[in-house]
């Protein structure tokens, strides 16, 4: 076997004990003559599979009992409509911070079924920096308030949380999920895209407040509504069987190695790896994202010209490391770095990143 540093910002690496286990149960998962797959999602071999992945989301990040753990279809993007549908019909007020292209996506769909007030815009800045979360003023009327808590593309990730009053905070976690512990009180509705920290594509996370689920529409098509799938624990319809297995082989990884406090550990140590070695050759390396909130999951820099950038990229897949092209928006290098990438990976990088440099600087 010869597996490469995935630096992609997802579908992104998974833990190889992960995948391993994966492949030695997919054919017949644990005795039962059958794939976990194919058996019945009502079935005792998917109920259990089921049942572990919600505990494990409760215990790890020390969910109260008021709050509910649904695992849906359709990734973070659906939740973009989905929160404003559930929440926001009939025109009603939220706020929203915009802080990058996901954040705009989140807004978008907002427009068409709220009335959302943009309390932060960081488009002037190229969204290469956040504000003091201290500074934003919540209108006490908003129904929630809406935060993305990483940008991928922009490597932007909030280091604090504003105190919003009695105005419940939504945020997007997707890509960084399960990396650090959060103060859970603060928010009324959490939500992640699976591809990042928690399994495959095709799924999605959400986490509800009892208080805000009692506000949510009842005049909305089944799939669409939160009180349906909480009310039938996520299996109102056949839930993302997959994705839910890996998910829970994740967490269960996650718990192993120290949980949310052992994550960020590696999150942190990861992250000052790469900062430190564009730092070490700044004349040569340099990351655009204001200090107080750069990203410990998507670390982006540029070179000093688009040729170095591409040539870099090339040698550094050549050396077994992909998925280090930023984004087509914007261009340059990124490097994601989410749970599952060893730290070997990332002393890999750096080390390649020095010999770039020392060569062409």
């Amino acid at each position: 076997m010869s597996r490469i540093f995935n630096f992609s910002a997802g579908p992104s690496t998974l833990p190889l004990p992960v995948l391993e286990r994966v492949r030695d149960e997919m054919v017949e998962y644990q005795g039962s003559g059958l794939s976990l797959i194919e058996a019945s999602h009502r079935g005792p071999e998917y109920s259990k599979v089921h049942e572990t992945a919600g505990v494990l989301m409760r215990e790890l990040l020390g969910l109260p009992a008021n709050y509910k753990v649904l695992f849906l279809q359709g990734g973070a993007t659906l939740q973009f409509g989905m929160i404003p549908l559930n929440l926001l019909g009939g025109g009603k007020p939220c706020d929203f911070t915009v802080t990058g292209t996901w954040a705009k996506k989140a807004l978008a769909d907002a427009k068409k079924i709220g009335k959302p007030r943009v309390i932060y815009d960081g488009a002037a800045e190229s969204f290469m920096t956040l504000p003091d979360p201290a500074t934003l003023k919540v209108d006490p009327a908003a129904v929630y308030l809406h935060l993305t808590s990483n940008e991928t593309i922009g490597g932007v990730q909030w280091q604090g949380w504003p105190d919003a009053g009695a105005v419940p905070i939504v945020c997007d976690m997707s890509s960084d999920f399960l990396s650090r512990s959060f103060p859970v009180e603060k928010f009324g509705l959490i939500y992640a895209g699976a591809q990042k920290n928690l399994g495959p594509a095709g799924m999605a996370v959400v986490i509800i407040r009892d208080d805000l689920l009692e506000k949510c529409s009842d005049d909305l098509p089944a799939y669409l509504s939160y009180k349906v799938h909480a009310a039938e624990d996520s299996l109102y319809n056949t839930p993302p069987v997959f994705p839910i297995w890996v998910s829970a082989l994740v967490l269960e990884h996650v718990k192993a190695h120290g949980g949310l406090a052992g994550a960020e550990k590696l999150a942190t140590r990861r992250s000052q790896m790469l900062y430190d070695m564009i730092a070490k050759h700044a004349g040569f390396y340099r990351c655009p994202v204001a200090a107080h909130c750069r990203s410990k999951m998507n670390v982006v820099w540029r070179l000093p010209s688009e040729e170095l950038e591409g040539q870099f990229i090339k040698e550094a897949k050549a050396a077994g490391m992909s998925g280090l092209k930023g984004h087509r928006s914007v261009g340059g290098c990124r490097a994601s770095i989410y749970n599952a990438m060893p730290v070997e990976g990332v002393q890999a990088l750096t080390d390649f990143m020095d010999v770039f440099a020392r060569a062409h600087g």
